[in-house]
C-alpha cells in the first residue's frame, strides 16, 4: 500500500480538473450541482491567470475585483462552503485567485487523495488555510511529508490523518512538523504515524512544559518521558485543568503515590467527577484498595465484582490476623499443662 500511496509523488500535478460552468452560466436563484467530469483543457493549475488587458482605469480594475469576489462566492457556494463566514474567520481569501482556490480543491477531491465534498467542507471549516495555501510549496510537502517521513502507510490512512487533525494542513514541514516528528522520536515514540495528530503541536509551547511539570513532582526527565511514550495521548490534555486537579485529589483525597501514575498515565484519561471520585468513594466504602487500572478501567459491573471479591480477602486476611493471637495462646496453654 505505500508504494501505491506514494506512486503520485513523482508529479506535483493533480491528474485532471472539475469543470466548473463560467460565471455567466450561473444563476443566483439556481446553482448548478459540482461537476466531476474531466476536463480535456491542457491548463495548468500553476499558471496564473491573465492579467485584464488594462489596468490603466481605477473603475475598471474596481469591477474585475467585485467580478473575482462574485465568482469566488458562487463557486464555494456549489461547494456547499459559505464564503462570508469562511470570509471573516479568514480574510486572506478576499484576494486569493479564484484558480488558485479551485487548484486546491481540485488536488484534494480527485485521485489518488480523493476527499469527499462533506469530508472537504469540514477540511476547510476547520482549516481555513487549506484554500489559501500555495499548492505547490505548501500543500503537496505536507502531504509527501506525510506519507514519506512519517511513514503514513496509505491515502486511506492518510485521509484518516487529516480527518482526525485538518490543522496539519496549516502547518510548515520545516518550522513545525518536522521538528516535531523528531522530538516525538526522540522520546521513544517510533511510530508516530499512530500519533499525527501531535505533528502540529510545538514542542517548546505545548510538549516539553508537559513533561517538565511531572518533573517538579519528582520525576527524572527519563521517567516522564515514558510515561508519554507508554501513553502519548497525554500530550493533548491540559496542565491546569486536567493534570493539577486530577494528582491532587491522587494524593490528596486517595492518599496514593504519585509514582502510580508512571504504571498507569491513563488515569488521566478518566473523568474526575464521573469516574474517579465516585469510584474511589466506593473502594473507601468498603475498606477496598485497587489498583488504578482495575479501579478505572473496568467497567462497571467488573468494577463492583472486583470491589466485592477485594472486600472478601480482605476480610479474610482479617480474620486470620485474628486468629493469631489466640492460636498462639492456645498453643502456649496447652504447652503449660
Amino acid at each position: 500500500m505505500q508504494q501505491e500511496a506514494l506512486s503520485f509523488l513523482s508529479s506535483t500535478l493533480p491528474p485532471h480538473h472539475h469543470h466548473f460552468p463560467p460565471f455567466s452560466r450561473l444563476r443566483l436563484s439556481n446553482f448548478p450541482s459540482l461537476s466531476f467530469k474531466p476536463n480535456s483543457s491542457p491548463s495548468s493549475i500553476f499558471f496564473p491567470p491573465n492579467p485584464p488587458d488594462s489596468l490603466s482605469s481605477a473603475p475598471s480594475a474596481a469591477g474585475t475585483l467585485e467580478t473575482d469576489i462574485h465568482e469566488k462566492l458562487l463557486y464555494l457556494d456549489t461547494l456547499g462552503i459559505d464564503f462570508l463566514t469562511l470570509l471573516n474567520r479568514h480574510p486572506p481569501l478576499l484576494s486569493s485567485p479564484l484558480s488558485a482556490v479551485k487548484s486546491v480543491v481540485d488536488y484534494m477531491t480527485t485521485p489518488p487523495i480523493n476527499f469527499s465534498l462533506p469530508d472537504l467542507r469540514r477540511l476547510v471549516s476547520m482549516c481555513p488555510e487549506l484554500l489559501t495555501s500555495p499548492l505547490t510549496s505548501h500543500t503537496i510537502p505536507v502531504i509527501t511529508f506525510l506519507l514519506r517521513e512519517v511513514g503514513v502507510d496509505s491515502t486511506f490512512d492518510l485521509r484518516q490523518a487529516l480527518r482526525r487533525r485538518p490543522r496539519l494542513l496549516a502547518c510548515s514541514v520545516d518550522l513545525q512538523l518536522r521538528p516535531t516528528l523528531y522530538f516525538l522520536r526522540g522520546i521513544g515514540i517510533l511510530e508516530p504515524r499512530r500519533h499525527t495528530y501531535l505533528l502540529s503541536c510545538s514542542v517548546e509551547g505545548k510538549l516539553l512544559p508537559r513533561i517538565e511539570f511531572f518533573e517538579r513532582f519528582g520525576f527524572s526527565r527519563r521517567s516522564a518521558a515514558a510515561m508519554f511514550k507508554r501513553f502519548p495521548q497525554l500530550f493533548n490534555y491540559s496542565i491546569g485543568e486536567n493534570y493539577e486537579p486530577k494528582l491532587n485529589y491522587l494524593l490528596g483525597e486517595m492518599g496514593r503515590d504519585v509514582r502510580e501514575v508512571l504504571e498507569f498515565p491513563q488515569y488521566f484519561s478518566f473523568s474526575l467527577e464521573n469516574r474517579i471520585k465516585p469510584r474511589h468513594v466506593a473502594c473507601a466504602g468498603r475498606g477496598v484498595r485497587l489498583p488504578l487500572a482495575v479501579m478505572l478501567k473496568t467497567k462497571e459491573d467488573g468494577f463492583r465484582d472486583a470491589l466485592e471479591v477485594q472486600f472478601v480477602l480482605n476480610d479474610s486476611e482479617e480474620l486470620k490476623r485474628m486468629k493469631k493471637p489466640l492460636v498462639s495462646a492456645y498453643i502456649l496453654r496447652e504447652k503449660g499443662r
